[in-house]
C-alpha cells in the first residue's frame, strides 16, 4: 500500500526564508501561486511579456523574466505544457541551477522520458494534482484541496521530502491526503486515462449518436439523454463519493441490471487496445511520436481536431444549445 500524507505529517517552516519561484502562470501556475502565497510561502512568477505576466502582476506577484526567476527562487515550479518544458529549461533555467536548489514538476512526462536532465546537485520532486488549475484553486478557498501524487526522484539536500511535503501542505494537497508515487507512475496512469480510456468513452458517444440517428431518434433527444443534460456530472460526482459500483443503487433496479447484465460484452473488446495503448507508453513509443508531431508543427493534430469537430455529434450539440437552456453553471 502507498504511504499517504496529511497535513499532520509536515512543516510548514521548512520553507522558512525560501523563495519559491512559479514558472508559468496559466492553468496550474496560477492556482499554485495563489493557494502557496495565501499559506504563507515567498512565491515569485517566471513568465514572458504576455497576458499571464499581465494577469500576475494584476494578482500582485513579483514577476520576472524565467531566467531571472530560476537564478531568483530556491525551489522552481515548472508549470509549463510538456512541449515548452525542454526548451524553457536549456535556454532559461538550465544555467541558473545552483547547488542544494529544487526542481518541482506537477507531472512527469519530461522526467520520464528524458527530455530534461538535471544536474545530480540539485533536488528533483513531483506534486501532481488529480485535479485541473482551477479546481485546485477552487478546493483549496473552500478549506479543502485537491488530492495529489507526490514523489523525489533526486534528494541531493538530504531534505528533498521534507521540502516537497510543505510545497504540498501549502497547495492544500495534504488537507485531503497526498499519496506517495514515482514519476514513472505518475506519468505512465495519467497517459494511460488519456489514451486508453478517454478514446473509449469518446468514441462510445460518437458511434451512439450515428447508431441512434441511423435509428431515426431525433438529434435534440440523443443530445439530452448522452450528454447535455448534465446526468453525467451528478453520476460521476456520485462516483467520488460513493466509488463505480457504489452509486449504482442510486439508479433504478431497470437501469442496474441493463449496466451489469451487459458490461462483460465491452470488456472483452477493450482489453486488446487498452493494453497495447498501454504498452505504447511504457515503451516510450508514444513519446517519440508526440515530439516528432510537435516538431512538425502538429499537422496530424490539426487534422484530427478537424475530423473530430466536424462529427455530427458536434452539430447536434451546439443546436440543441440554442434550444434547451440548460443551467451548466449550478451543474
Amino acid at each position: 500500500m502507498a504511504e499517504v500524507f496529511y497535513d499532520k505529517d509536515v512543516e510548514l517552516s521548512v520553507l522558512n526564508g525560501l523563495t519559491v519561484g512559479v514558472l508559468g502562470y496559466g492553468n496550474q501556475g496560477r492556482a499554485w501561486a495563489l493557494n502557496m502565497r495565501d499559506s504563507g510561502v515567498k512565491v515569485l512568477v517566471g513568465n514572458i511579456r504576455d497576458e499571464y505576466w499581465t494577469r500576475a502582476e494584476e494578482d500582485g506577484f513579483k514577476v520576472l523574466p524565467l531566467d531571472q526567476a530560476s537564478a531568483n527562487s530556491d525551489i522552481l515550479c515548472l508549470l509549463l505544457p510538456d512541449e515548452l518544458q525542454p526548451v524553457v529549461y536549456r535556454d532559461y533555467i538550465e544555467a541558473n541551477l545552483s547547488e542544494g536548489k529544487m526542481l518541482v514538476f506537477a507531472h512527469g512526462f519530461s522526467i520520464r522520458y528524458g527530455l530534461i536532465k538535471p544536474p545530480a546537485f540539485v533536488d528533483v520532486g513531483l506534486a501532481a494534482p488529480r485535479m485541473i488549475g482551477s479546481g485546485v484553486r477552487r478546493l483549496y478557498t473552500l478549506g479543502s484541496g485537491a488530492p495529489a501524487l507526490l514523489a523525489v526522484k533526486q534528494d541531493y539536500s538530504g531534505v528533498a521530502w521534507g521540502r516537497l511535503l510543505a510545497l504540498a501542505k501549502a497547495l492544500g494537497f495534504t488537507r485531503v491526503g497526498a499519496v506517495k508515487s514515482s514519476f514513472e507512475e505518475e506519468t505512465e496512469l495519467d497517459l494511460f486515462t488519456e489514451q486508453a480510456v478517454m478514446p473509449i468513452i469518446l468514441s462510445a458517444f460518437m458511434k451512439a449518436y450515428e447508431i441512434l440517428s441511423e435509428a431515426g431518434y431525433s438529434s435534440e433527444a440523443i443530445i439530452l439523454e448522452l450528454l447535455a443534460s448534465g446526468e453525467l456530472i451528478e453520476v460521476f460526482r456520485q462516483v467520488c463519493k460513493l466509488g463505480l459500483i457504489g452509486q449504482l443503487p442510486l439508479h433504478s433496479r431497470t437501469s442496474q441490471y441493463g449496466q451489469l447484465s451487459r458490461v462483460q460484452r465491452f470488456i472483452d473488446i477493450v482489453e486488446k487496445p487498452m493494453r497495447l495503448s498501454l504498452e505504447e507508453i511504457r515503451s516510450g513509443l508514444f513519446s517519440t511520436e508526440l515530439i516528432l508531431e510537435q516538431r512538425s508543427g502538429y499537422v496530424k493534430f490539426r487534422k484530427l481536431m478537424e475530423e473530430a469537430a466536424s462529427h455530427p455529434l458536434c452539430r447536434a450539440e451546439n443546436a440543441i444549445k440554442s434550444k434547451v437552456k440548460i443551467p451548466y453553471d449550478v451543474l
